[in-house]
């Protein structure tokens, strides 16, 4: 399996390679050449094994010849050995713990808990099995690396879980200043392994996302730091989060039928994780986007037209987007694998932040996807009916979600709404909506009493790349048991 830029400039790379080179070097992203295919009966195979099997089998054809089978399995198992199921602190030493519970909300509606991972997010699917991949790879090279991401919230917390005490990799996380819940923050500042550095960034999530790709972009920097990337830039990521894709619609009865998702989404790569199980033969009649104030997604769906406008705070701040880096993943297959063409729409993109593309590439891009938008009030008000129905609480990301699968699926198919977040991760936004709060898992009972260390910086990329070169962590600050604005409001 190789792995080309969508952008078309870049070398061909192979799983190792695209894995730890994360950006293209013309900074596109990397997909494999071909996707692999399952058909119905590999699909009917497939049922009855618990997640890390499953994993197993589907990221096999990603990884080609880069890890033998007796590696695949072991890392997999390891994975998703830390997660617990629900009402536990700690998951049982085996594969066999159901990491992704499905939950019926009505005949045809369910969703799916991917908060049950160490750092109560979604993102611990990928980011578990991509840390363990950055072990095995820097392990048999001999060689160190520095990551960088940016983080809206889950994706920091989840790589510094996954990283922490890792001697080969130097990880260096930036986050939007005061504009992450303080669980979120907390999550991230009050990890002080050596090797970690968290980095508050005075500007909003695209401006990290920028930043982290200037940093990318200057090839001498690139080289002497061994740069890799943990966000779903990185190709890993997106492959691990296909595995819950075919989980769940095994269960529902796939291949013999269709189901529905509906992702609360920011940055598109959880739903093109969905397209990609798509193009793997699993039957998926629709994805639905659900997106809150910030929709430049649901914008282009509606118009053809992608468009950067103010970046509003809202209470999913894990969705406060306006730059969504995978989109160009699902542009390249739509423009028929063109990369011409995307590296032209992106150019324009950077220069006047917006292009627009032909009506029949609009109806294409269209065909598979609907979107819905939700105001603040309207994520509070779907959290009240669903705790009121169902006797569940959501947090505002998995409540956009719910909610884009009620005014979107279609009728007689099953929709899985992905609840991506552990509703005590936004436990003020929960309790306002609804009155009542959850309760806090063990993981985060003492989390405001622990010690922070972050630094803060300027929105420029000369002065993040100093504070790397110098290799600083920042001040140490008290936990002091409150948090502005409760443990699950707007941070500092």
């Amino acid at each position: 399996m190789h792995y080309l830029s969508t952008r078309g400039r870049a070398p061909a790379l192979d799983f190792e390679q695209a894995t730890m080179a994360g950006l293209a070097a013309d900074g596109g992203l990397y997909v494999p050449e071909a996707w692999p295919a399952f058909s119905a009966d590999e699909i009917r195979g497939l049922r009855g094994l618990d997640y890390a099997q499953l994993a197993q089998r589907l990221l096999a054809r990603f990884v080609g010849d880069s890890i033998d089978a007796d590696t695949l399995a072991r890392l997999t198992v390891e994975s998703y050995r830390g997660f617990s199921p629900p009402g536990h602190s700690t998951a049982a030493a085996h594969s066999t713990v159901d990491p992704a519970p499905l939950t019926a909300l009505d005949d045809s509606l369910y969703v799916l808990e991917l908060f049950h991972g160490p750092t109560l997010a979604f993102k611990d699917f990928a980011l578990q099995f991509l840390g363990r991949l950055f072990g095995h790879f820097l392990g048999r090279r001999g060689q160190t690396c520095t990551i960088l991401g940016a983080t809206s919230g889950d994706t920091g917390s989840a790589a510094i879980e996954a990283l922490r005490g890792i001697e080969a990799v130097t990880l260096y996380m930036l986050h939007p200043r005061g504009r992450v819940s303080e669980v979120q923050r907390r999550q991230m500042t009050t990890v002080l392994d050596a090797n970690i550095h968290n980095l508050a960034v005075d500007g909003d999530f695209d401006d990290c996302q920028r930043l982290v790709k200037a940093l990318f972009s200057d090839d001498e920097f690139r080289a002497r730091h061994a740069l890799a990337a943990v966000n779903s830039i990185n190709w890993a990521r997106i492959a691990a989060q296909v595995i819950y894709y075919f989980y769940a619609a095994l269960q529902l009865g796939a291949p013999a039928r269709a189901v529905n998702f509906a992702v609360p989404t920011g940055n598109f790569g959880n739903v093109f994780a969905g397209y990609v199980a798509r193009r793997m033969g699993l039957p998926v009649e629709r994805l639905i986007i659900g997106c809150n104030r910030n929709d430049i997604l649901a914008r282009f769906f509606d118009s053809g037209i992608m468009r950067r406008r103010k970046l509003h705070a809202t209470i999913s701040p894990s969705m406060d987007i306006q730059v969504s880096s995978n989109f160009e993943r699902y542009l390249f297959d739509v423009l028929g694998r063109d990369a011409e063409q995307v590296r032209d729409l992106m150019t324009v993109f950077a220069a006047r932040g917006e292009f627009t593309v032909a009506p029949e590439v609009h109806r294409r891009a269209a065909e598979l996807i609907r979107a819905h938008r939700l105001t603040d009030a309207q994520t509070r008000a779907q959290i009240a009916d669903t705790h009121r129905r169902n006797g569940i609480l959501l947090d505002p990301h998995s409540a956009i979600g719910v909610a884009a699968a009620r005014a979107c699926a279609d009728d007689g198919v099953p929709t899985v709404a992905l609840a991506t977040a552990h509703p005590a991760k936004f436990d003020a936004a929960v309790a306002a909506a609804c009155g009542v709060g959850p309760e806090w898992p063990p993981r985060l009972r003492d989390i405001l009493q622990r010690e922070e260390r972050v630094t803060t910086v300027a929105n420029d990329a000369a002065e993040v790349k100093a504070l790397m070169e110098r290799g600083e962590s920042g001040g140490r600050l008290r936990g002091d048991g409150r948090g502005r604005g409760g443990p699950g409001g707007r941070s500092a």
